[in-house]
């Protein structure tokens, strides 16, 4: 997989405020703010280059105002890091393709992983299946 190289004024030309500073400066956003995606099948893709992340049918509600998956589409889609910020040890979880933050992963998920993809929904793009992806 290539990677994407973009330089920062790019980045800030394409993101907004809120964007940026989620997945290029590694923020969070507020809670219950962004996750008000379709109920319906798809894929999310990461906001700052499209690439694929996750799979609708690992969404599930977690209760914490995040959008909560149990995996990611493919183990290649994300990259994991160490986040020693805020005094606390968290495993940071960036798109492999553009190294954007897009959360963190904690071990409280359901079945089967026990994984919970905790992301800002500000970084996701819902992309519906098309009708041929849905019969599948």
């Amino acid at each position: 997989m290539d990677k994407i190289d973009k330089t920062d004024e790019q980045w800030r030309a394409e993101l907004s405020d809120l964007e940026y500073k989620v997945m290029r400066k590694h923020g969070t956003e507020r809670a219950f703010s962004h996750d008000d995606f379709p109920k319906e099948p798809g894929t999310f893709a990461c906001k700052g280059c499209g690439r694929p992340l996750f799979e609708s049918r690992t969404k599930f509600d977690s209760g914490t105002g995040w959008p909560s998956f149990y995996a990611p589409l493919t183990p290649e889609a994300v990259e994991e890091q160490v986040d020693r910020s805020f005094f606390m040890k968290r495993t940071e979880v960036h798109c492999a393709a553009c190294e954007s933050h897009l959360g963190h992963v904690f071990p409280d998920g359901p079945a089967p992983t026990g994984l919970r993809y905790c992301m800002n929904g500000v970084a996701l793009e819902f992309k519906p299946a098309t009708s041929d992806e849905s019969a599948a």
